[in-house]
């Protein structure tokens, strides 16, 4: 594994963040450029919330000079958003990605961190070559450490037609219940939440000079293609996270391993063996894709929601009866851009979203893929794209295996496999003080809501023991909000509304944790809470 070497593009040459001081400076009284002639968006820091901090549980004299920056510099913090949303970072096609680890480095260059590289993580063990992961290391002189996980990929642009403003503008439009959110490719996963921690450590530091906590940031560009780069980057550098006393990240994550399957006429020894052909030659011809469906349809019930391969069928009971009670289903589908959930009773859909097993089809392509039109094809092969998401009990790898039996014994032996990756489950432990820290800080600002509903998976597990010697609490606070991940017009909140932040109040939330959990706010009154199950993480796929 070998670092980048730092490349002069127009995006690595356009890093610094508008209005935020500079690092360390430590006075609180540094002026800049952009202080006076800095974009005028007229944002609202509180937008039309009707919640926020309680000023009686914030000890620290420091917090309200900070909220205050934030508030007088909320428009630069937009501005920031919107060039990290311009710069194309999709790591299933390598569009940007180069650029954009240089981009994240000079964010955590401009920080102060002392230590930033950008590594070329080479072959990873599904022998594809992964994309890299950026690290920095930032010594504040603090007691306590966290690692700040970040992804810094983003999905493709499936379907352009139907967005509402260019992916890649970062505009921002009146959405109700908000009058401002930002629409593009990121904005929710999951640039939105990242760049409202950077300004709110950046606008600690421009108050005061240093952070309330030592930070190692690592920064991956696979987080869309099974963090198949991360894995190969936290095997091989463990050290580099010596001393770390948390992180900051999603919590727990569910499994989920993703396959390809391919049949083919070669494979198969009937159809077309070379190329396509001729669709008219149907009438005496066997179709590879036809028999793949068919393949398909066994591996599933009719309505596509029950797993049927043998042995993937779920056991563990979860604890989420409380978190239903506040859960709004029909914001959830909204925020997710669906008509309804499966089920409509809150506690059996989170049930379903966090603890139950699927099998997806995320893609299928073969002969004319072409919009419009016609043109007879009889395809070769045929390839379609699944992820498994699965229980604690259960192993990704294992899982192809009962796979591949299965289709064995149905009489599909010709179908491939293609393993692309696997994210084993981690389970969130809350029995700690970081996340009695969190809860706190939630708790200053009066919890406030973020629907979202489905469960996801992240790299939690390298964070967990599992493959690393890494193995600490994860915890972290979710003020912002947005949705539409991985679909046309994904936004991010900008003024909030009722009990949703905006993101000059989901900083000050970040800011507050911090404070928190370095024990810089007083002390960590809830009692501990019992560990239970994960409710997946907020920048997860």
């Amino acid at each position: 594994m070998k670092m980048i070497a730092k490349v002069a593009s127009t995006a690595a040459l356009a890093l610094a963040l508008v209005a935020c001081g500079k690092s360390g400076g430590g006075s609180g009284n540094t002026t800049t450029t952009a202080e006076n002639t800095g974009p005028k968006l007229g944002i609202r820091p509180s937008g039309d919330e009707t919640v926020g901090p309680d000023m009686s549980k914030i000890k620290n004299p420091d917090l309200p000079k900070v909220f205050d920056y934030i508030d007088k510099h909320i428009d630069e913090h937009v501005v920031n958003l919107q060039k990290w949303i311009q710069q194309p970072s999709i790591s299933n096609t390598g569009e940007g990605i180069q650029e954009s680890a240089e981009m994240v480095k000079g964010f955590f260059d401009q920080l102060g961190c002392q230590k930033t590289q950008v590594y070329d993580v080479g072959k990873t063990k599904y022998g594809t070559q992964g994309n890299p992961v950026v690290y920095a290391k930032c010594d504040e002189g603090a007691k306590k450490t966290l690692i700040v996980y970040w992804q810094y990929d983003t999905m493709p642009v499936t379907q352009p037609d139907l967005w509402k403003a260019p992916p890649f503008e970062g505009r921002i439009v009146e959405q109700a219940p908000f009058k401002k959110v930002l629409i593009g490719r990121g904005a929710v996963n999951s640039k939105g939440g990242e760049m409202t921690f950077l300004n709110a450590v950046m606008s600690i530091k421009a108050v005061t000079g240093k952070l309330p906590v030592n930070i190692i940031f690592v920064a991956e560009g696979d987080e869309e293609r099974m963090d198949i780069g991360l894995n190969k980057f936290m095997t091989e550098h463990m050290d580099l996270f010596a001393g770390a006393d948390g992180v900051w990240g999603g919590g727990g994550s569910e499994g989920c391993v993703f396959v390809e399957l391919k049949t083919s006429g070669k494979s198969w020894g009937r159809g077309p063996v070379y190329s396509d052909i001729h669709g008219g030659n149907k009438r005496s011809v066997d179709a590879p894709a036809w028999r793949h469906i068919q393949m398909l349809s066994k591996l599933v019930s009719e309505d596509g929601n029950k797993v049927l391969i043998p042995g993937n069928s779920p056991e563990t009971e979860a604890a989420l009866h409380k978190q239903a009670e506040n859960y709004d289903l029909k914001r959830a589908a909204q925020n997710l851009g669906v008509a309804r959930f499966i089920s409509d009773d809150p506690y059996t859909q989170l049930k379903m979203a966090r603890t139950g097993t699927s099998m997806n089809l995320d893609g299928i392509w073969g002969g004319n893929m072409f919009a419009g039109g016609s043109g007879a094809i009889l395809p070769n092969q045929i390839i379609s794209k699944h992820n498994f998401r699965y229980m604690p009990n259960m192993k990704g790898p294992d899982i192809v295996k009962k796979l591949r039996k299965y289709l064995d014994q149905l009489g599909y032996k010709d179908v491939e496999i293609n393993l692309v990756g696997d994210v084993p489950w981690a389970i969130r432990d809350r029995n700690n003080d970081q996340a009695r820290a969190m809860t706190y800080a939630q708790e200053i600002f009066t919890k406030p809501l973020t629907p979202g509903g489905t469960g996801a998976y992240w790299p939690a597990y390298l964070f967990s023991g599992i493959e690393t010697n890494i193995d600490l609490p994860i915890a972290a606070v979710r003020g912002g909000t947005g949705g539409n991940a991985h679909a046309a017009n994904e936004w991010y909140v900008i003024e909030g509304a009722g009990k949703q932040f905006g993101m000059a109040t989901a900083e000050k939330l970040v800011a507050t944790a911090l404070y928190q959990y370095a024990g810089l706010n007083g002390p960590i009154i809830p009692a501990p809470a019992k560990p239970g199950a994960t409710d997946g993480g907020a920048s997860g796929s």
